[in-house]
């Protein structure tokens, strides 16, 4: 008689619950969605329970199958950290690596960078999946995701990798035709480009001004509710329709910082200073020993450290 628990079973369930249906499973595989569906069913019959409530357009876990899937990561985890302290520091990072980034950020620095990265340790396979919003750690659907501010989720690794201050820009043929706003409340009466990303309240811009600083009180703290007819949510679509004079945007500064210096985009009101949303990689507890989790965020962290001097 078989054993019940098999070592092979773990991976493929946690693979299965990560593609989140049959035909998805079985294409991240390289196997038929028959395949994958005779496995499942080899599985919860030595088990003796039902793993998966299927569907015909769409499949969830069972209790019993919330369980199975919690221990059989930790379990890969587990054979993850063994595997890369059995050989050790000197071995290049290998193995397949799951990336998260917002869509912007993750287009126009992530993904440059993990083409990189990808010729260095040629033994690493990675799939980037961009998302408008960050998923939750907990779910355990990337290895790493790199996103903006440290995540609510104590129990998770935050590693900084770059300051982020957000200015005002706009073009200077926008601010020769409707001059320059004195105060943030002058915003109101200007065109804004807005960015729907994240969980952040859009169109609402916070700043402090440093230069009124009170003694023994905060910065005092500008919220303005802005508007503008033009809003996205890519920001590399918002700094171009900036280049083109269509009003003003709040902007990672090294999203513009060639703009600027060419004159093509100059800042406002660069007394006041917005909110930081600093940039980190958020990984859980269990990859803190994993060599590919460790090489790809120290290669984009010196990245960013060059990019700053």
């Amino acid at each position: 008689m078989g054993k019940i628990l098999q070592p092979g079973d773990f991976g493929f369930f946690a693979a299965l619950a990560n593609a989140g249906s049959l035909s998805a499973a079985a294409r991240e595989m390289g196997i038929s969605t028959a395949a994958v569906s005779r496995h499942l069913s080899q599985m919860e019959s030595r088990l003796g329970l039902a793993l998966i409530n299927r569907t015909t357009r769409r499949m969830s876990l069972t209790p019993e199958g919330e369980v199975y899937l919690d221990f059989a990561r930790k379990i890969q985890g587990d054979m993850d950290e063994l595997e890369d302290r059995l050989s050790g520091a000197s071995l290049a990072p290998q193995g397949l690596l799951r990336v998260n980034a917002t869509l912007g950020f993750g287009r126009s620095h992530i993904a440059p960078l993990i083409s990189q990265f990808c010729r260095q340790q040629p033994k690493v396979d990675v799939q980037l999946q961009l998302s408008v919003n960050p998923p939750p750690i907990t779910e355990d659907l990337y290895d790493v995701c790199f996103r903006f501010g440290t995540p609510p989720d104590s129990r998770s690794i935050a590693r900084f990798i770059a300051p982020n201050r957000r200015i005002l820009v706009a073009s200077p043929a926008y601010l020769k035709k409707y001059g320059q706003p004195k105060t943030p409340e002058d915003l109101t009466r200007h065109n804004c480009i807005g960015i729907r990303q994240g969980d952040e309240a859009y169109g609402l811009w916070r700043f402090t001004s440093p230069k009124v600083k009170l003694r023994g009180q905060p910065n005092p703290m500008h919220s303005v509710k802005v508007q503008g007819n033009l809003t996205t949510n890519d920001g590399g679509v918002a700094v171009a329709w900036a280049l083109d004079g269509h009003g003003i945007l709040l902007r990672a500064e090294w999203d513009v910082r060639q703009y600027v210096k060419a004159k093509r985009l100059v800042e406002v009101l660069p007394a006041y200073a917005s909110p930081d949303a600093d940039i980190y990689a958020i990984y859980a507890e269990r990859h803190r020993t994993s060599l590919r989790v460790r090489a790809l965020v120290d290669f984009v962290a010196s990245a960013f450290e060059k990019e700053e001097r």
